[in-house]
């Protein structure tokens, strides 16, 4: 580059200054984690999808018709976490749970925590542990992990 040459420079400001509607199927999933209850919705030959969505992830059809379900469910898979990372849901050891909810087809993925991959189980029944309700906004972190039924917490 010669010695006289000018460079140009601009701040730059990237952003994305818009809010997405989350729509009626998973607004009402959110509003009903802010209420203290699980929905999900049926899908092609009545399964129950949890979360829901608008469109069957197996056939593509159109769902329709919300559903409650649980408040208990079956850890039907799991992976366990001995050391947590920085950006993971909780500081202490866990398991990431695929939990299908009484009433569903699906499974929902969430944390349980745990001393030991010996306190979790495929086909352990466990329930929500919701935030208390002051603090719930209507997303997914209103439940703040899961416990095994008959657990105290």
């Amino acid at each position: 580059m010669a010695d006289d040459a000018v460079i140009y420079t601009a701040d730059h400001v990237l952003e994305y200054p818009f809010v997405r509607s989350v729509g009626p199927v998973v607004g009402a999933f959110l509003t009903g984690l802010r209420d203290g209850k699980v929905v999900g919705i049926r899908g092609s030959g009545g399964r129950v999808i949890v979360p829901p969505t608008e469109y069957d992830p197996e056939t593509g059809e159109e769902t329709a018709g919300l559903v409650e379900v649980g408040p208990e469910g079956t850890v039907r898979s799991w992976s366990w976490v001995a050391h947590p990372r920085a950006k993971q849901p909780l500081e202490e050891p866990f398991a990431w749970v695929l939990v299908q909810f009484d009433g569903a087809d699906t499974s929902f993925l969430h944390v349980l925590p745990a001393a030991s991959p010996d306190e979790v189980s495929t086909g352990m029944r466990v329930r929500p542990q919701f935030a208390p309700e002051a603090e719930r906004v209507g997303h997914v972190k209103d439940i703040s992990h899961f416990v095994a039924v008959g657990s105290g917490s």
